[in-house]
């Protein structure tokens, strides 16, 4: 044990990297104990396979069928997690494991400082890849998608991830998605009480219309009276989960339906960059809107990034301003019986209806001059007249014989624009005319309906009231168009109250209301403020209108036109009227068909409607059930849920995943999920993935837990509560004259300049990838170096949060610091250790409890590359040092690495005598008397500049620290005798002399 480094003088002088050739053979067999990547991969598997053996990384629960030692639950816990990875069937390349190595680096730390640490990966495994993928080569998705799975789970074993093997799901289980599905029926069955705020049961809401307690909305007749689709219907517009019919996102070219988020700003699925067009068909939503407020002031109590909550807050888009009614005739051939408002707003009589339109400019309502519904708003069709009214401009018709022709020509034309097109400031400004005109409430002047592309559904109530001369984009439109203008704020750049004479609008919150008076109210001389709250007032007492609040986020979309994913619950009779399966069917898998494919059109054919997979499985679809009122005929939904339905809860199932009773014991659940000191809504301790999931699968987790929350299943608003952002590892893409990628392994680099095949080529930083044929796997860098190595270079490249260029040249530093820790301890030519029982020097034990320190609050705050820093100086020091390490300071070392490079701190500390493994050890502590410098620098100045340093104690005081520095003969000299007129000190480290 205490013999010392007796290594030849060979492997001191060898290239340390992993070379081959001669002169590495002579090392190796001088030096048979030295740490090559073959000792390395054979060290990994050999505790890997120890690892799994030993169950070392089962977090027990405090009860079920994963509890365990009390002692261990009795710990602070600690729930880290990693966004849910897809199983691609290309494997792993060196980008992807970043955040997986973070996560394994913090959970390995939180494990040796007396935590109970939950840790453990699944596969986000339904979705259009696979499906896509399956089309292409005709193996079934779950073939493909089940062989990634177990190529990924080979590539991170590989890379010593300590995860509970226990707690690996995948969404493709049944066992799995019948949670799914069952989370999905809750919020079928729940709807929003505002009264409340928050989510009840929709049996609750059913007892209040049956018993009169709330009327029943557009009704004539009482709930009693209603047969079971009138009920239907009511109930739809309450519950958190519903079909109805809305414009949709429509991607012909891959024959489904998308979310707004799904769509790039080029109006092209994000997947397979297909034209995507605006569609109505009847689909299913959820509710999220409902929770927008709560959506937005919970983020105060999250440790995220600002940027995220920023991100989240803008998506979300709270505004405060007012709803108002215009009404309007819908006498036109597309009209319906009328039953009640439009949009919101008082029932009114038969061939009138209410367009509602929303503003933050309420008091700007004088000044509206005309108004624009969005080409798909409901109302368009009832209001369209038969032929063009008396008096209408030839500009308002777009040459068309009648408005019905405008409108469905122009309707057309809209639909191949994206939401991001439609509202880009373009100076050409395109509608048309209905046909119809609409009442300003306030003035009774009858003001012409357009549609145009720049109103939206999806912000608002899909209508807007046009103020031209206030608004930028309205006054680009009457211009346009011929249309009048009213100046109704007044301008205060001098350019006169005639907008007719404006080159823009005048857009102002610091202004006089001017020509804003009519029959009952006046606005003006007020500022906008007053204006605001005056006319919201009286809109509110003559009821055609009141004060709101008003959202960006829309309800989301949760149809699609799949077969890979989760069956929808739910069956239809024969009226339509759609029926929840009772738990015992759960879950309802999914049918293995002969074709899998959806079908896909013509990409730029905008006319077509999708076709599902599942809908031409006749022997599914139809089938005989009992619900309870004995058996009947039914018609399964053929519809599939996104992928990022199993997203949205998968945290819970990792608590408890073989409950076959319950989504997740409640004791279980409030042990790891529950709100506590520094979490006041709970959640995961800490959650790491990419930025680019912001808004999509962050704020639909979200939702879920709010509404499994409000309704007693967990005890958690909130399902993440710190989210850490890890940057991305970028790679040199390679492209010929004809701008193809080619091989980066191939590039010859001579003068600065990069060849391929003797050809010049370009090089430029970007993603990694194997389309860019410059993607590096995990599986090469640890066959050459060993997976410790890997996660070493990974995390020592820079801050976790930045993106930085992968260099495989550079990955030899690492190798070289592990190499010198192991020569450190063992003899290279015997494999002995060499530690002794010595005490350390002074000047070695302050290098190690500085470490320590340093190594501790690095590791805690996820600063690994420093932390790496600090252990490779400790590591230097301790090699300067030529001699045999004392024990005390060699296992703090190797206890110190451990959470970084796992394996070869194994096989360490068994070396060093230890028979238990390294991951539950206690981390090292810093003695603080040794982390304090036995003196620190003083720096004395004389009119601001340095004329003296002194080397003073740290604790010295002022007074003291005053008379050393006028005593120094430098000091003396520099002043020369001249007075003091004044002495500012900041012990320990600064005198400034202020002379007369």
């Amino acid at each position: 044990m205490s013999e010392t480094n007796s290594s030849p003088a060979a492997a001191e002088s060898a290239p340390e990297g992993p070379a081959g050739g001669i002169a590495q053979a002579a090392v190796e067999a001088a030096a048979p104990h030295r740490y090559t990547a073959a000792m390395a991969a054979g060290i990994e598997a050999r505790w890997q396979d120890f690892w799994e053996a030993e169950g070392t990384y089962e977090a027990p629960n405090p009860t079920g069928d994963l509890a365990g030692d009390p002692a261990t639950v009795a710990r602070p816990k600690k729930f880290i997690m990693d966004m849910f990875p897809y199983p691609s069937g290309a494997g792993l390349h060196v980008g992807h494991p970043l955040g997986y190595i973070a996560t394994d680096v913090y959970a390995r730390y939180q494990r040796m400082t007396g935590h109970n640490v939950l840790h453990t990966l699944g596969f986000d495994a339904f979705g259009l890849p696979a499906e896509q993928h399956a089309v292409a080569t005709g193996t079934h998705p779950r073939v493909s998608t089940e062989a990634a799975m177990d190529n990924m789970k080979r590539q991170l074993r590989r890379l010593g991830l300590g995860h509970d093997q226990r707690r690996s799901i995948a969404t493709i289980d049944p066992a799995y998605y019948k949670w799914t599905q069952w989370i999905f029926l809750q919020i079928y069955n729940s709807w929003y009480d505002d009264e409340a705020g928050k989510a009840r049961p929709i049996d609750e809401l059913i007892a209040q219309f049956a018993s009169g307690e709330r009327a029943v909305p557009g009704a004539t007749r009482a709930w009693p009276e209603l047969d079971a689709a009138a009920r239907a219907e009511v109930l739809s517009g309450y519950r958190l989960a519903y079909a109805s019919e809305a414009p949709v996102n429509w991607a012909p070219g891959l024959g489904t339906v998308l979310a707004n988020e799904e769509v790039t700003s080029d109006g092209r699925s994000e997947r397979g960059n297909f034209p995507v067009f605006k569609s109505k068909l009847r689909q299913w939503n959820m509710r999220i809107t409902a929770y927008a407020d709560r959506l937005l002031d919970d983020l105060d109590g999250l440790d995220w990034p600002e940027a995220i909550k920023l991100q989240q807050r803008n998506w979300i888009g709270r505004s405060e301003g007012a709803r108002v009614d215009f009404p309007v005739s819908t006498d036109g051939p597309g009209a319906v019986p009328a039953t009640g408002a439009v949009s919101g707003g008082p029932a009114t009589a038969p061939g009138t209806g209410v367009i509602t339109v929303f503003t933050t400019r309420q008091d700007t309502l004088f000044g509206a001059t005309y108004m624009v519904l969005a080409p798909e708003h409901d109302l368009v069709d009832r209001i369209v007249p038969a032929a063009w009214p008396e008096g209408t401009h030839d500009v308002w018709t777009g040459g068309h014989a009648t408005p019905g022709d405008a409108v469905a020509a122009y309707r057309k034309q809209a639909a191949a624009k994206s939401d991001v097109e439609r509202q880009a400031d373009a100076k050409e400004k395109t509608g048309v005319f209905t046909g119809a005109h609409a009442t300003n409430p306030v003035s009774g002047e009858q003001v012409p309906v357009f549609i145009a592309d720049y109103v939206l559904m999806g912000y608002g109530t899909g209508a807007i009231m046009a103020v031209p001369a206030h608004d930028t984009r309205d006054f680009a439109f009457a211009r346009a168009f011929e249309l009048p203008m009213r100046c109704v704020v007044e301008p205060s750049d001098g350019r006169g109250t005639d907008p007719a004479e404006w080159d823009d609008a005048f857009a102002s919150y610091d202004a006089r209301i001017v020509n804003s008076a009519g029959d009952g109210i006046t606005l003006d001389g007020l500022d906008v403020t007053a204006a605001k709250a005056r006319i919201t007032e009286w809109l509110e007492r003559e009821g055609i209108g009141h004060g709101t609040v008003n959202f960006r986020l829309r309800d989301w979309l949760f149809s699609r036109q799949r077969y890979w994913g989760e069956p929808f619950p739910i069956v239809y009779d024969e009226d339509g009227v759609a029926h929840a399966l009772p738990e015992s069917m759960l879950p309802l898998e999914l049918p293995e068909v002969d074709d899998y494919s959806p079908r896909t059109f013509d990409p730029d054919d905008a006319d077509t409607r999708p076709e599902t997979p599942l809908s031409r499985n006749a022997d599914w679809v139809n089938v005989t059930l009992d619900l309870g009122d004995g058996p009947r005929a039914y018609r399964r939904e053929t519809n599939t849920m996104p992928n990022w339905a199993g997203s949205c809860w998968y945290e819970l199932r990792y608590l408890d995943p073989h409950n076959d009773q319950r989504l997740v014991d409640p004791d279980i659940e409030r042990y790891w999920m529950s709100p506590r000191a520094g979490m006041p809504t709970g959640g995961v301790d800490l959650y790491v993935g990419g930025a680019e999931h912001a808004v999509l699968h962050l704020l639909y987790a979200r939702f879920w837990s709010k509404v499994l929350f409000d309704l007693g299943h967990i005890s958690s608003p909130e399902p993440f509560h710190k989210l850490f952002n890890q940057g991305m590892i970028q790679a040199y893409v390679y492209r010929d004259s004809r701008g193809i990628a080619v091989p980066a392994a191939e590039i010859e680099e001579r003068d600065g300049a990069f060849f391929h095949q003797g050809e010049r080529v370009s090089r430029l930083l970007g993603k990694m990838g194997k389309s860019l044929k410059n993607a590096v796997t995990p599986d090469e860098i640890a066959a050459e170096y060993g997976a410790d190595t890997l996660r070493l270079y990974e995390m020592a490249m820079g801050p976790l949060d930045v993106s930085r260029p992968w260099d495989t040249r550079a990955v030899v530093g690492q190798y070289r610091l592990l190499q010198r820790l192991w020569r450190n301890l063992v003899d290279e030519t015997t494999g002995d250790v060499t530690v002794t029982g010595d005490e350390p020097a002074e000047d070695t034990l302050r290098a190690l409890h500085k470490a320590v320190d340093g190594v501790r609050q690095d590791l805690e705050g996820l600063r690994f590359n420093t932390a790496i820093a600090k252990l490779t100086e400790l590591n230097n020091h301790l090699t300067k040092a030529n001699g045999p390490l004392p024990r005390a300071v060699a296992e703090p070392l190797v206890l110190m690495i451990a959470p970084l490079a796992p394996h070869i701190a194994e096989e360490l500390w068994r070396k060093l005598g230890r028979t238990d493994s390294v991951v539950h050890q206690d981390f090292p502590v810093a003695d603080r008397a040794y982390v304090v410098d036995e003196t620190v620098t003083c720096v004395v100045q004389i009119k601001g500049k340095v004329k003296a340093r002194l080397e003073v104690s740290p604790s010295i005081s002022d007074e003291e620290l005053e008379r050393i520095a006028l005593a120094d003969d430098k000091v003396r000299a520099a002043l020369d005798g001249a007075g003091i007129r004044k002495v500012v000190v900041r012990a320990p480290k600064l005198v400034n002399i202020v002379p007369m």
